[in-house]
């Protein structure tokens, strides 16, 4: 893959400032608009952003980290960065979007690259129905919230709310109650990635729910939509030693 044309992206922080002023010093840099490449500095965060921002574009995202996890950034070096762009493994993902109606009657629209969730916003819990395909499975969950997420994002707020991790290149999506009270023990379930997820919530004026596609919150939400978006596949650029499928895989076996 030949990528000429590096553009630079840094997280708000010191760190990773500093460390894109050294590589656009040494490699030189373009405006987004005009990149073969977009390299963002920072940590999974950044990544996030640097996608939401980028959508648009059919151009490919090579991470490195200079933040906290940096699940989806490849390891931070200031050496031989053309080389390691030309051998970089990509990996295409599908989003999801989320629809969201509010107590207004109010549709919000945004994406997610990691996970649709949906949370209490008051001391009472939740009771949320759960629809699938259009069929209802489950008519009542009492619970703090539910989520939805992709494999790359089931790593992510989904493993903290143990849901299962799926490798990438599965078709699947994790459906994952947070802190549910009734059922008490359900634990979730592995849904097609082209399933039709709605959740409808029960007495939404006293017990209200926010609805969140990864950083897009709409709060006091009756009704969210989740589907695949299949027009959209962002790109992203991995170390063949460091892809994120070998990530996916390892982190099954970590303790």
């Amino acid at each position: 893959m030949s990528l000429k044309n590096i553009a630079f992206v840094a997280a708000p922080s010191s760190e990773a400032e500093k460390a894109t002023a050294r590589l656009i010093k040494q490699y030189g840099g373009v405006s987004p608009d005009k990149a073969d490449v977009i390299v963002a500095l920072g940590g999974d965060g950044m990544m996030l952003h640097t996608i939401h921002d980028f959508l648009d574009r059919d151009v490919p995202i090579y991470g490195m980290n200079r933040g906290s996890v940096g699940f989806m950034m490849n390891e931070f070096s200031e050496e031989n960065l053309p080389a390691r762009l030309d051998r970089a493994e990509l990996i295409e993902m599908h989003p999801l979007r989320m629809s969201a109606t509010d107590l207004d009657g109010k549709i919000h629209t945004s994406i997610a690259i990691n996970e649709v969730s949906l949370l209490r916003e008051t001391r009472q819990a939740a009771k949320i129905k759960i629809i699938v395909d259009g069929v209802s499975r489950m008519d009542e969950m009492i619970c703090d919230g539910v989520l939805v997420a992709t494999p790359a994002g089931s790593t992510a707020y989904n493993l903290s709310a143990s849901g299962p991790i799926i490798p990438l290149g599965n078709d699947l999506l994790a459906l994952t109650p947070i802190s549910a009270f009734r059922p008490r023990h359900w634990r979730g379930a592995l849904l097609p990635a082209k399933a039709k997820i709605a959740f409808e919530v029960h007495d939404p004026d006293d017990r209200r729910v926010s609805a969140t596609a990864d950083f897009n919150e709409v709060r006091n939400v009756v009704c969210v939509e989740i589907s695949e978006d299949r027009s959209l596949a962002p790109k992203l650029l991995f170390d063949p030693e460091h892809n994120l499928e070998e990530r996916v895989l390892k982190e099954q076996f970590s303790a």
